[in-house]
């Protein structure tokens, strides 16, 4: 029994895949106990919470190694009846910054 080079690749390939799904969806975890957190601590509703993958790019971290720099969008309420825009931003496995659209203050 021989293994071809294209079976081996498409293994390789698939494995790859598969590597960066598990990957992301730990990053994504992360980023959405992110927005949970600042939106608990403005008191803030984390709206459907979720967050949604917007932007990806290579980017060097303060070392200068390469990472991936991820942008999640997610959407928050301060009254309840509105809705406003956040982002989460990551560098690899770390939150960079989370960005608040501007919203009403709840009474």
């Amino acid at each position: 029994m021989y293994i071809e080079f294209s079976d081996l690749l498409w293994f390789t390939l698939i494995c790859l895949f598969l590597w960066y799904w598990w990957s992301a969806q730990k990053v994504k975890e992360i980023a959405l106990n992110a927005a949970r957190k600042n939106c608990k601590d403005m008191s803030l509703q984390l709206l459907d919470e979720n967050v949604g993958l917007r932007a990806l790019w290579i980017k060097r971290d303060d070392n200068g190694q390469l990472r991936l720099w991820r942008r999640y969008m997610f959407e928050f309420s301060s009254t309840g009846e509105d809705r406003y825009l956040g982002k989460v931003i990551m560098l690899g496995l770390r939150v960079t910054d989370v960005e608040l659209q501007p919203h009403r203050l709840n009474e």
